[in-house]
């Protein structure tokens, strides 16, 4: 325990090294079918580890999007926030949105949350999303494998990873209730090119790779729409 607690406060600090990315967290963009899209959730989400918005997962994913879409889309996300913290804040804010897409897990996990605690937040994140904000569709990001993390020294990386397993088998299972809802596992080879230069937080590069699995989710939920309303014509 006394190693644990020393490489946590060494990692701890480490990963705050980094700062959030400047740039819009709001905006409009592109053309065709109105979407309205929100992305929230913990550093990840607010882009750590790019230099800017335009680099992160949000700038990446509305790129793709405006190919296709006429996107409102809201960045709400925050450095150290858990489920529990995400929900406060969006119980703050307005809707409605078209699509929801959720990253958080990494500080439930270092906080040693229980997958039981974790479950029951989540799952009233997804009742909050679907319900007061309209989502009709809602993404939910992986709780990420903290042993791969290249900052995390053993032994851990190993207590961490197996927390994060732990919690993402409970987020799973949460998921498969809630039928407008997904589990989406980010396809991130890897490659060290994938950690920002703290080994915490994902690159530009694993930003980018990360958008490109939404965006295709995103874009085949819309095809699947359009079926079902020619269908009932």
């Amino acid at each position: 325990m006394p190693v644990l607690a020393a490489q946590g406060l060494a990692v701890r600090r480490k990963a705050q090294l980094l700062p959030e990315p400047a740039g819009p967290r709001t905006g409009r963009a592109g053309s065709g079918p109105q979407l309205r899209l929100l992305i929230a959730g913990d550093s990840s989400a607010a882009g750590v580890g790019a230099a800017t918005q335009d680099e992160a997962l949000s700038g990446r994913l509305v790129a793709r999007l405006a190919e296709e879409f006429t996107l409102d889309w809201r960045l709400e996300a925050t450095t150290g926030h858990t489920t529990r913290d995400t929900l406060d804040r969006l119980t703050r804010l307005g809707g409605p949105f078209d699509i929801a897409i959720t990253a958080l897990g990494v500080n439930d996990t270092t906080r040693a949350t229980s997958a039981r605690g974790f479950a029951r937040r989540q799952a009233a994140l997804l009742d909050h999303l679907t319900g007061p904000l309209g989502a009709r569709m809602v993404i939910v990001t992986a709780v990420p494998d903290m042993a791969l993390f290249p900052a995390l020294p053993q032994p851990l990386a190993w207590v961490l990873g197996a927390q994060a397993r732990r919690l993402d088998h409970a987020l799973q299972r949460v998921v498969q209730r809630y039928p407008s809802a997904l589990h989406h596992h980010p396809i991130i080879p890897p490659d060290p090119a994938m950690a920002a230069r703290d080994g915490y937080h994902p690159s530009p590069l694993a930003y980018d790779r990360w958008a490109e699995g939404l965006a295709a989710l995103i874009r085949a939920q819309a095809v699947r729409r359009i079926c079902r309303s020619i269908g009932t014509e």
